[in-house]
């Protein structure tokens, strides 16, 4: 009876121990089925598309970069072809053994291997990496003769970016250089960050940056099967690149090239414009740089040079630099004062060589010959004490609010990047810069200053020739700009840029003829006569000196007893010819002296080039620029005839190339 009851319990425990394993092989298998349905149909497209690119490479297809030309289709920034050595790392065992057994062949810097080991980590294992730039056609040789001993490195031909003309409009068209960390986090945070795959090289500077989108082009895609171990295997498809857009610049570089030789090795900047249209004829900030410098990376060697260097030669003058313009700003007060109705073109004022305010003696550096001046009198001999009186009468904010209208202390819009506002001040602007409340307040004294483009005044050279622009062409203010048409990759079409539409600032014709007049008067009988003597059209302009450095309360000006750099800058505004301008021209020479004898001759030998085609002869542009020169000596060149191209020997390619 016992051992049947326990055999009862027995089989009922062994009932129970089938039943939970069956339960569990249920639940395992229930959880199988769950994780399998999953994967294959809630997962599947996911799932489908990581195989596939596990099976599949896109490898991208760098587009040429665009052309830069200038209005005569010379070409100012170019690709070329070049030999590259490089490897393909798949296809090697060993890459550090592989890359100094390539150093016994041919020279491979320590910088060649720091840059090879930063595109390997940036890039994929089966790509071609370049090692070795601009290859000699010794070194190809050389290498061709034992290649067989270097699997997976090969020869190939890239483009490189080149600049034939050197130094020559460098701030203007800018150069490229690699893509930094910053420039690729915003890459990668614009809406079209796969076209910068495989792409080294940004625009930096100038048109180059401005115009990045359209000179970049659109990168094409290789699709690649690749193995396990990621070696390509077959191409699956293709998508062409398009290179980028021509640019077509309206600088006429024969003119920029004979401005900046006329500077040779002084300071400055220029600006020339077409009053009519906006057009950028002369954009010149000197001294320069060499942008081949910067294409693969600059040298800390030639960075130092040029970053530490006291000309700074890597600020844009013209665009950047901000100046007091002098007596140049006469011209313009003269037209606020009609504008404004606050005096009249006849009304007289005693100039007796300084003017009192305040018990404080405004003096005239210029040393005018003075007398009762009417307006055309003053601008035409420069009369400090009328514009002093005037720049009184006026008050600072009137100032400011006429003398912004023309574009002064305001941005212009030129399509370049980086431009600044200087300083147009005002009651506001004082009150807003300085902190302290005894230096907000604004006191009468510091208005008069202003008539004679002194005081806080700081404009750029592109200010000061776009409102010399206004003047010249009757009020109608354009919008300056350095591209006139581009070429489209795609279309195969030349497409003008549209520029901004001018705008007509409602001055009166009859205020701007008595300030163009009187700028005509400069250049007959005034402080440019002897620099336009000779000249077979008509220019208006204004001389114009001003302060680099404040004197003290009893200190003379004595240029002979002052550090060059503390002398007074030498600054020339003019359009040309008067009757009908078809350019209008700001000029500054830093520490250069007075207007008549430095910033004036560059401007009638730009408008001689300009509207009689004439080039100044080797004599005549020695004296130029030595601050020597008045009107030209001796028979000028016919600009035709000057020879061109005259490509710079730093911008030729290193090694055996082809042009494109």
């Amino acid at each position: 009876m016992t051992v049947f009851r326990n055999v009862e319990l027995d089989l009922l425990r062994f009932r129970r121990r089938v039943l939970v394993a069956t339960v569990v092989v249920l639940v395992c298998f229930g959880l199988l089925g769950a994780r399998l349905f999953y994967l294959q149909v809630i997962r599947h497209t996911d799932l489908l598309a990581q195989a596939e690119n596990n099976r599949t490479a896109v490898v991208p297809i760098v587009p040429n970069r665009g052309l830069i030309l200038d209005r005569n289709g010379i070409v100012l920034a170019s690709n070329y072809s070049a030999y590259t050595l490089e490897i393909t790392p798949s296809k090697v065992d060993d890459l550090e053994h592989t890359v100094n057994e390539l150093a016994q062949v041919m020279d491979i810097t320590p910088r060649d291997r720091r840059r090879f080991k930063k595109l390997l980590e940036e890039g994929k294992n089966f790509e071609s990496i370049p090692l070795r730039n601009r290859l000699t056609d010794v070194e190809v040789a050389r290498f061709a003769a034992q290649r067989f001993r270097f699997p997976g490195v090969d020869i190939k031909a890239r483009l490189f970016r080149s600049y034939p003309y050197g130094e020559l409009a460098s701030h203007v068209i800018g150069y490229i250089g690699r893509i930094n960390t910053a420039e690729k986090e915003v890459l990668d945070e614009s809406d079209n960050p796969a076209n910068y795959r495989g792409t080294e090289y940004i625009g930096k500077l100038g048109i180059e940056q401005s115009y990045e989108p359209m000179l970049h082009g659109i990168t094409g895609v290789n699709a690649m099967e690749t193995s396990a171990g990621g070696r390509a295997t077959r191409r699956l498809s293709s998508q062409p690149s398009t290179r980028g857009d021509t640019v077509k610049l309206s600088i006429d570089i024969k003119l920029q090239k004979l401005i900046e030789d006329m500077y040779g090795e002084r300071r400055g900047a220029l600006v020339a414009l077409d009053p009519k249209t906006g057009e950028v004829l002369a954009f010149v900030s000197k001294p320069t740089f060499d942008p081949n410098l910067f294409v693969e990376g600059i040298d800390q060697e030639n960075w130092q040079l040029l970053n530490g260097s006291i000309d700074k030669p890597l600020l844009n003058r013209a665009l950047r630099g901000t100046y007091p313009i002098g007596s140049t700003y006469k011209p313009f007060m003269a037209l606020a004062a009609l504008t404004t109705g606050k005096r009249s073109a006849s009304a007289l004022i005693n100039d007796p060589g300084f003017f009192m305010f305040g018990g404080h003696r405004f003096g005239s550096p210029e040393n005018e010959k003075g007398g009762i001046m009417d307006m055309h009198r003053a601008i035409v001999e420069s009369s400090n004490a009328y514009f002093y009186s005037l720049a009184n009468e006026l008050g600072v904010d009137t100032i400011h609010d006429f003398m912004a209208s023309l574009g002064f202390g305001q941005i212009t819009g030129i399509d370049i990047n980086g431009e600044v506002r200087g300083v147009l001040p005002s009651t506001d602007w004082k009150r807003n810069y300085y902190k302290r409340p005894e230096q907000k307040k604004w006191y009468a004294g510091e208005t008069i200053s202003l008539g004679i483009g002194q005081g806080y005044n700081s404009f750029t050279m592109l200010q000061l020739a776009q409102a010399t622009a206004v003047v010249a062409n009757n009020g109608i203010k354009h919008q300056p700009h350095l591209v006139i048409a581009t070429h489209d990759a795609t279309a195969r079409v030349n497409v003008p840029v549209l520029p901004a539409p001018p705008v007509n600032l409602g001055l009166k014709l009859e205020h701007i003829e008595v300030i163009r007049r009187a700028m005509v008067g400069v250049t007959q009988q005034g402080t440019s006569t002897r620099v336009f003597a000779g000249a077979p059209y008509l220019s208006g302009g204004k001389t114009g000196t001003a302060q680099a450095v404040s004197l003290s309360k009893n200190e003379k000006y004595n240029a002979a007893h002052m550090e060059e750099r503390k002398r007074d800058h030498s600054l020339y505004i003019a359009f040309a010819p008067a009757e009908d301008p078809k350019m209008a021209i700001a000029v500054i020479v830093e520490n250069a002296g007075f207007g008549s004898t430095s910033a004036a001759p560059i401007a009638r030998r730009a408008f001689d080039y300009w509207l009689l085609g004439q080039y100044p002869n080797p004599a005549d542009l020695a004296a130029v620029r030595l601050g020597q020169a008045t009107a030209p000596i001796g028979k000028p060149l016919a600009a035709a005839e000057v020879a061109w191209p005259r490509t710079s020997a730093a911008s030729a390619p290193a090694a055996s190339s082809v042009q494109r």
